[in-house]
Parts: C-alpha cells; structure tokens; sequence
C-alpha cells in the first residue's frame, strides 16, 4: 500500500472542500497519492471539472481511471459522476441530497441494535435512531412523512470486518499482518485490531484512510440505490 498524505496534506484537501474552493482543492492534491482519497474529494474534483477549472479536466480524468482500477462498492457510481461533469455521460436520474457520506456510513454500518436512523431530506441531515427516543419535537404524522424522511436501515459492522481484512493483505509488514490477522479471530476483533494497529502510528492513519474510502464508497452505493447522490455531484452533473 503506497504511502502518500500526512496529516497535513488531508487537512488541506479538507480544508478546500468545506469551502468550496475548487482551486485549493485541486493544488491540496497534488500532494499526495489520489488513490487514497478518491471518494473524500471526488464530488470536489466533479465541481471543479464542471466549471471547468485550469487543471480539473485533467484530475477528474485521473480519477476515473483510479477509480475504474480500484473497484470498490460506490466507485463506479462516482465514476459516472466525474465522467457526466466531464460531459462523457448521460446525467444520472438521481435526485440531490446535501448529505454528509462519512455520517451516513456511521448510520449504516454501527451496532445493529444502536444504529440506523433517517436522514432528513429537506436539510440532509442524518438522525440517529436514538434521537427520535429522545423526542424529535415533530408531530407523528410529520415525523412518518415519506416526503419528508428517507429511512435508513442498521446493516451491521460485516464490511467494516472486510475492511481489516483487506487492510491487513496489502501490509508489507508481515509481522505485523500475522499479528493483526491473530487480533480479528473471534469476538472483540475490532478492538483487538484497533489495540495492535494503534502501536505503529503510521499504519494506523494507512488503516483509517482505507476504511474511510471504503464506507464513503459504500454509503454512495446505498444512496444511489435509494435514488438520490450527493448534491455536490448531481449538482455538477447538471450544469
């Protein structure tokens, strides 16, 4: 597994998305190894390639490719993303939703019996179950609204599981692959995973930026299944 981005150079890509500076975000990338971060700045890389940024055409070309190579769940939804705001493919019938994926993933794929929730689908904000226990201050009729609320079902921590495991295959450090292959037989593998992995700092943040991908890549899957993508992409998809 290549290394690429410190903490540094993540903050930066960050940084630019949340403001929406398409400029930044393309120089942000080019500081690292864009496989690693394909599904955190592709809806940005769509933007920019959109408004037709110095430079865009060229990354979001760069990231199909990766994309097309990879093959994780949820790539080649964003794929076809990139290629619409390129203009090489059909606008997808998906409506927009300003929905958080890293928060959604967290919906998705928690503790059966914790998890799971709705997402609000005039605002995109994502609901915990737990939080409707607390009250929701909405009348029933409003809070059970199809219009209004798109439920979303607990799935379990199965493709988290993968996650490790597919970690722990591209590690060059077979030492440390025997050990955290040791570290997920039976109950309490997260834990023991997290223990070990947590004494070599930098294949932690290799672990936690390959897990990242992968949930933001599947919460884009479900979300397309729905009928909806995130709005920075369909956005972009229709200019």
């Amino acid at each position: 597994m290549a290394e690429g981005w410190d903490e540094g150079g993540l903050r930066a890509v960050r940084g630019a998305l949340q403001a929406q500076d398409g400029v930044a975000l393309l120089a942000a990338l080019r500081r690292g190894t864009v496989r690693e971060v394909l599904q955190l700045a592709g809806d940005g890389v769509a933007g920019a390639a959109a408004r037709g940024l110095p430079g865009a055409a060229e990354m979001a070309a760069s990231f199909v490719g990766e994309l097309q190579e990879r093959g994780f769940r949820g790539d080649e939804e964003l794929a076809h993303q990139l290629r619409t705001a390129m203009g090489d493919a059909a606008i997808p019938l998906l409506r927009p939703l300003a929905v958080d994926l890293e928060m959604l993933a967290m919906l998705l794929e928690g503790d059966l019996a914790e998890t799971g929730g709705r997402i609000d689908l005039s605002t995109g904000e994502c609901r915990p179950a737990f939080t409707d226990e607390l009250g929701t201050g909405l009348e029933a009729e409003e809070a059970d609204d199809p219009e209004r609320w798109l439920y979303v079902p607990a799935l379990g921590s199965r493709a988290g599981y993968r996650d490790m495991e597919l970690f722990i295959d591209g590690l060059g450090d077979v030492a440390l692959a025997d050990r955290l292959r040791i570290a997920i037989t039976g109950r309490g593998a997260f834990r023991r995973f997290k223990d070990v992995l947590a004494r070599d700092e930098r294949a932690w943040r290799r672990y936690h930026r390959l897990n990242d991908e992968r949930q933001r890549g599947r919460a884009r899957a479900w979300l397309t299944e729905e009928g909806y993508c995130p709005s920075a992409s369909c956005s972009a998809s229709s200019r």
